[in-house]
């Protein structure tokens, strides 16, 4: 008898090992093939890329500081081949790293503006190529002023800088970077 239960046992646990083999061979388990794994595509931004943008706000060298935050806009849509990385609207930041407001002498305005990245989904991708201008110098109207009458003139002012929200600006992709399509 203990020979017999211990048989039907075993063919018990056999019988059931070979259902479940059964089963599983019938309903195999979802396999995640690498393609299915791997991240979407994507593809490369070429350093040197012309990125063209557009100022988000009003800035002036008469009210704007060193270290300021400049935003601005993606004008264009930004393709890879014939496909899609970037959408216009895509917001970009940059920096003023020099700001003088126009002086006396007919002193013109000065404002340097330096690009530091687009913002494309969560990657941020580097720009390069600086936005600096300068006002109009009023120098040589002061010098003939002097002549003409005095000390007076010397109190003509040069002019500020003042960029106004939509001025469009061209500027580049500062290294590759990988990008996915976007949405």
């Amino acid at each position: 008898m203990r020979h017999s239960s211990a048989l039907f046992l075993i063919s018990l646990l056999i019988g059931q090992g070979a259902s479940a083999l059964y089963a599983q061979a019938a309903n195999p388990a979802p396999v995640q093939s690498s393609e299915a794994a791997a991240a979407p595509a994507s593809f490369k931004l070429t350093e040197g890329t012309d990125v063209s943008l557009t100022f988000d706000e009003d800035i002036s060298s008469k009210t704007a500081s060193e270290g300021d935050s400049v935003e601005f806009v993606l004008a264009d849509d930004i393709k890879v081949g014939n496909v899609l990385v970037a959408k216009a609207g895509c917001k970009a930041v940059g920096e003023v790293t020099n700001a003088k407001k126009s002086g006396m002498m007919g002193k013109a305005g000065e404002l340097n503006i330096r690009l530091d990245y687009l913002k494309v989904g969560d990657v941020k991708v580097k720009l390069r190529g600086s936005k600096g201008k300068e006002g109009a110098s009023g120098t040589g109207g002061a010098i003939a002023l002097t002549v003409l009458f005095g000390p007076i003139g010397l109190i003509k002012h040069g002019s500020n800088i003042d960029i106004k929200k939509g001025t469009p600006m061209k500027v580049f992709v500062a290294e590759d970077t990988t990008l996915v399509p976007a949405v």
